[in-house]
């Protein structure tokens, strides 16, 4: 198809854009490097009425405005509505311009929204069945963790490896202590074997009466961290474990337990 010329102004952005971060230095970047060479790669639009919507190139198009551009070259598509989102979620996943948790809501609405198998998914965007299946686990993280890898400071693979913590405190202390101390995704991996053969040795959940697992939980809450008991033998004494990651966290358990 030859590109046409299109007016900026009567383009809109896609609302099934998977993309939701656009870095700054990134725009500016591209910005000024249409304003010397102009846009090498036309955009995708489907008409919308007496506009034009965008298939792909919201990145072209938005640094394209911040270069004075009064009209880009795009390539104009017969694409259904109920169409659109596949073919955008699928040429984002293919050109591999998504972070790793828009990459794995990507491939979450393709699961859900189209009914469409991990198979299925994997033919249409040429990836590993394996690798859907990889990245979608991503979405069991919580938002804050997941915010951390959408915004650059923890890769996926970091957010894989913190899904090895079965404790929600805890997992949001290691993945904010992996950030302070940069840690790599294989020290992440050796603290949660090392985490996973100390609980073995501990005791049993069930080995408590139900008042005193109570009580640990709403202490896990309070102190917003990992909290164990060893119940007192014929022999030995008990010990209360409370879990902390760093001095910050150490003195924020301090000041919850004086006051």
């Amino acid at each position: 198809m030859v590109p046409q010329q299109i007016d900026i102004d009567l383009i809109e952005p896609n609302p099934y854009q998977p993309r939701t971060h656009f870095r700054e230095e990134a725009l500016e970047e591209l910005s000024r490097s249409i304003q010397a060479s102009g846009i090498i790669q036309p955009l995708v639009l489907r008409r919308a009425g007496n506009r034009f919507q965008l298939i792909a190139g919201e990145r072209r198009w938005r640094a394209a405005q911040r270069a004075g551009l009064h009209k880009v070259p795009a390539i104009l598509r017969e694409v259904p509505e109920e169409e659109v989102l596949e073919i955008t979620l699928v040429e984002n996943v293919q050109r591999e311009d998504l972070n790793a948790v828009e990459e794995a809501r990507a491939y979450d609405r393709l699961l859900n929204e189209f009914h469409l198998t991990q198979e299925e998914v994997a033919e249409r965007t040429g990836k590993q069945r394996t690798n859907i299946a990889n990245a979608v686990r991503l979405l069991a993280l919580d938002h804050a963790i997941l915010a951390l890898i959408e915004e650059g400071r923890l890769s996926g693979s970091h957010g894989r490896a913190l899904l090895s913590f079965a404790d929600p405190a805890l997992r949001s202390a290691m993945a904010q202590r992996a950030v302070r101390r940069g840690m790599t995704v294989r020290q992440l991996e050796r603290f949660a074997a090392r985490k996973a053969r100390a609980e073995k040795r501990s005791v049993p959940a069930a080995a408590l009466d139900a008042n005193t697992r109570a009580a640990i939980e709403e202490l896990e809450q309070r102190l917003g961290t990992r909290v164990t008991l060893k119940p007192a033998g014929r022999k030995s004494p008990g010990s209360l474990n409370i879990e902390f990651y760093d001095n910050a966290q150490l003195e924020g358990i301090y000041d919850k337990l004086m006051h």
